[in-house]
């Protein structure tokens, strides 16, 4: 689901999940850390939610489109500096 409503949580959705990848961040990553990242908290817990390798380049796409991200020389997500 790509927005929340009455019956999709936030933490589902696609800009939840934009909103986690955003807070995670803090050092530039490659789409290969973040996905391995969101499965991760999957595995341990802290999110339940299950989002798949599609789920994480739409969110990353949806973020790229706000120019929230950008992509550095060496081809990492960093977060755009305005």
């Amino acid at each position: 689901m790509l927005l929340p409503n009455k019956h999709t949580k936030l933490s589902e959705s696609v800009l939840g999940l934009g909103a986690r990848l955003l807070d995670s961040l803090v050092i530039p990553k490659t789409v290969d850390e973040l996905v391995a990242q969101v499965r991760g908290t999957h595995s341990s817990g802290l999110y339940p939610e299950k989002h798949s390798f599609d789920n994480v380049v739409l969110a990353l796409g949806f973020l790229y489109s706000l120019g929230v991200i950008k992509i550095d020389a060496y081809g990492r997500i960093c977060r755009a500096t305005h």
